[in-house]
C-alpha cells in the first residue's frame, strides 16, 4: 500500500464518504481555477508544468518495508503556484490519469486519494509557504519547506485513513495509525526532503525564466519588476 489507496481496498462506506467530503474542495477548485486561468490565460503553460510535475513525481514507486510502497507527491509546486483550491482539481485529475492508465489507486478509492494528496497536502504546502515568506525565509527555503511538509502531511492523512478503515484489534484506531506510519516513514521522510529539494529547483528555474508568470500569480512581488 501506498498514497495512493488501491481500487477496493476500503469498505464502500469509507470510499463513499471520502469522496463526499472532497467534492466541496473540488467545486470550489474549479472555479478557482477558471478564475485565475480567465485573469492570467498566459498562466496556462505553468499550469501544464505544475500538472506534469504532480503526475511524473506521483508516479514514481519505491519500495518501502513489508511489500509496501512510498512515492512523492509533487503537489507543492502546484498549491504554492495557483494555491491549494486549485491544486484539488488538479491532483484529482492526475490521480484520475493514473488510476486509468497505470493502476495506480482506483476509482472507488479516487476519493480518498484525492483528499489526502489533492487536498490536505497542497493546503499545507501553501500554508507553510505563506508561513516561512512571511518569517522572512528566502523563496528557495520557502517552497522547499512547503514541498517536504506538505508530502509527510499527505502520507499522515492516508494512514489516518487507513486506521479508520482498519483498527487495530487491540490498539484501535491509534495502534493502527502508528503500525501504517511507521510502515512508510522508512522511505517517505528521505522521499521528502528530495521532493523539497527537487521542487526548489523547479521553482528557482520559473523565478528565472518566467518571473513575469508568478508576478502574475502574485508568487512574485509586483515591484520587483525590472
Amino acid at each position: 500500500m501506498h498514497v495512493h489507496i488501491m481500487e477496493g481496498y476500503l469498505p464502500l462506506s469509507h470510499a463513499v464518504g471520502w469522496s463526499v467530503v472532497s467534492a466541496p474542495f473540488v467545486i470550489h477548485g474549479i472555479r478557482s481555477l477558471q478564475k485565475k486561468l480567465r485573469e492570467n490565460p498566459e498562466t496556462k503553460i505553468i499550469l501544464g508544468v505544475a500538472g506534469a510535475f504532480t503526475f511524473v513525481l506521483s508516479a514514481l514507486k519505491l519500495p518501502s518495508v513489508t511489500g509496501s510502497c512510498s512515492h512523492p507527491t509533487g503537489t507543492g509546486l502546484g498549491a504554492v503556484l495557483f494555491g491549494p483550491a486549485s491544486m484539488s482539481v488538479l491532483g484529482m485529475v492526475v490521480l484520475l490519469f493514473q488510476s486509468l492508465l497505470l493502476a495506480h489507486g482506483g476509482l472507488t478509492t479516487l476519493g480518498a486519494n484525492t483528499f489526502s494528496m489533492a487536498i490536505v497536502g497542497p493546503f499545507v504546502a501553501c500554508g507553510v509557504y505563506r508561513a516561512a515568506t512571511k518569517a522572512g525565509l528566502s523563496g528557495g527555503i520557502s517552497i522547499f519547506l512547503a514541498a517536504a511538509l506538505g508530502d509527510l502531511m499527505t502520507y499522515i492523512t492516508t494512514s489516518a485513513q487507513l486506521a479508520l478503515a482498519f483498527p487495530d484489534p487491540v490498539g484501535g484506531f491509534t495502534g493502527s495509525l502508528i503500525k501504517f506510519g511507521a510502515i512508510f516513514a522508512f522511505t517517505q521522510i528521505p522521499l521528502a526532503v528530495s521532493e523539497g529539494l527537487l521542487t526548489a529547483l523547479v521553482f528557482n528555474a520559473l523565478c528565472k525564466y518566467s518571473p513575469g508568470e508568478l508576478r502574475d500569480l502574485n508568487v512574485l512581488k509586483k515591484e520587483m519588476r525590472a
